[in-house]
């Protein structure tokens, strides 16, 4: 029977978490950045898209930190607790943030307010789409190879960004280009969807661990759909 590995070593444990602890420093510093500027140029042309990209990146922030604090734990158990813990908090995070941006979508849509143009916000959603994936990417295949779900989140979280900007840049770029101010409230509700369906899949702990006996046919179909490598599990 051939040996179904149960994951990598510890000093290649040590190099993926160190990697990942780096990534996640890069991903803060982006998104400390694109929330100060997406939130104040939201604020000053009545953006609900780009105030939602704003709070999506404190959002980011916040799950970045907690990634850290998930590895910076002694001991299999305690970083399991943490895990449970910074996904819960991810999906709640998510779940808050639809709430609001589609709370405020509609009163944009029923005439509540109109969105203005914002130079900055198209600049800064290019940028985003320029930078995110790399680093969304790069974290999701160390916590792939590493089974964390956390930092498999965090990179979802990171790569929701990427989502995230794209909808707003083709928002901001109509409303900019011919004055249609309802495409920026509905790039809102776009967003809302995609972050709901980020914070169910955060509260059900969805991503890859290691798998101590071979897959069955229907495991390695479920393994396979979250992106896991050969003797990994999704985790649930």
């Amino acid at each position: 029977m051939t040996a179904i590995s149960l994951g990598p070593s510890p000093v290649r444990r040590d190099a993926l978490a160190r990697r990942i602890r780096l990534l996640v420093a890069a991903t803060i510093t982006c998104n400390v950045i694109e929330a100060v500027v997406a939130i104040t140029a939201g604020i000053r042309a009545s953006s609900t898209a780009l105030i939602g990209l704003g709070l999506d990146s404190v959002i980011e922030v916040s799950l970045a930190a907690a990634v850290v604090w998930r590895f910076s734990a002694a001991g299999h158990a305690v970083r399991e607790a943490r895990e449970q813990r910074t996904l819960r908090i991810t999906a709640i995070s998510f779940f808050a943030l639809a709430a609001y941006v589609t709370v405020d979508a509609v009163r944009a849509l029923t005439g509540t307010g109109a969105a203005e143009r914002s130079v900055p916000g198209i600049v800064l959603a290019a940028l985003s789409l320029a930078v995110m994936p790399f680093l969304s990417a790069a974290q999701r295949r160390a916590g792939h190879e590493l089974g964390s779900a956390s930092a498999v989140a965090d990179s979802r979280q990171t790569l929701l960004c990427t989502c995230l900007s794209a909808v707003l840049l083709a928002g901001l770029v109509l409303n900019a280009a011919l004055g249609w101010s309802w495409a920026d409230p509905v790039a809102a509700l776009v967003i809302a969807a995609i972050a709901i369906k980020e914070g169910r899949d955060a509260w059900q702990g969805k991503g890859c661990c290691a798998a101590p006996t071979a897959a069955m046919p229907a495991q390695r179909q479920e393994a396979d759909a979250c992106g896991c490598r050969p003797g990994w599990d999704c985790c649930n």
